[in-house]
């Protein structure tokens, strides 16, 4: 029935399990308490929608796909890339036709079709989530060395790397380049550095 919402009421219960899982590559790292999924990909989103704006894309559609891009972990947890070598994650397209199982058709099919067009890395919108994604990552990874946590420039370089766009890329060296207090001083008008 297109009206029953059961399904939808279920998958949002389910989606805020992600405000407590962990993002567990950072244990590696030696992080304690590391950042939650959902953690990661609010700011993911927001950093989709500044790089799609910069390339020309839609930065709508690019936040929307970084939304979307982890929904999985909910059932299969964060597999961070060391445990994928022995246990590879459930294929996202997967498990997201599963979470949208009983939903409306409308909906069901709009999710599936973001997960698809994230997964497929083609369109601009999905290359500036991907992008997003990694500088996040890379940007959490600069705010957990600042913290004393050593070993998170593994994941800074990882990151750095992995980058595409031109916009990822200029941006990735403004944050190297800055401290994770800068934003601070520079609204405080004590300047920077």
């Amino acid at each position: 029935m297109a009206d029953d919402l059961s399904a939808v009421g279920r998958f949002l219960y389910e989606a805020g399990t992600l405000k407590q899982t962990r993002r567990t590559g950072w244990w590696m790292a030696g992080v304690r308490d590391p950042e939650s999924v959902a953690e990661h990909s609010w700011r993911t989103a927001l950093i989709a929608t500044i790089i799609a704006k910069l390339e020309g894309a839609d930065p709508a559609r690019a936040a929307y796909l970084a939304v979307w891009h982890d929904t999985q972990e909910s059932r299969t947890g964060d597999v961070n890339h060391l445990g994928k070598k022995y246990a590879p994650a459930g294929d996202p397209q997967e498990v997201t036709a599963d979470q949208t199982a009983g939903m409306p058709e409308v909906l069901a099919s709009a999710v599936r079709e973001l997960v698809a067009e994230y997964e497929a890395k083609e369109s601009p919108e999905a290359v500036c989530a991907r992008d997003a994604d990694k500088l996040e990552c890379m940007l959490q990874g600069i705010e957990y060395k600042a913290q004393g946590y050593e070993n998170a420039q593994r994941w800074i370089d990882n990151s750095r790397g992995r980058l595409v766009t031109g916009t990822a890329n200029r941006l990735a060296d403004e944050l190297l380049a800055q401290g994770s207090l800068d934003w601070l001083r520079a609204a405080l008008g004590e300047g920077t550095k």
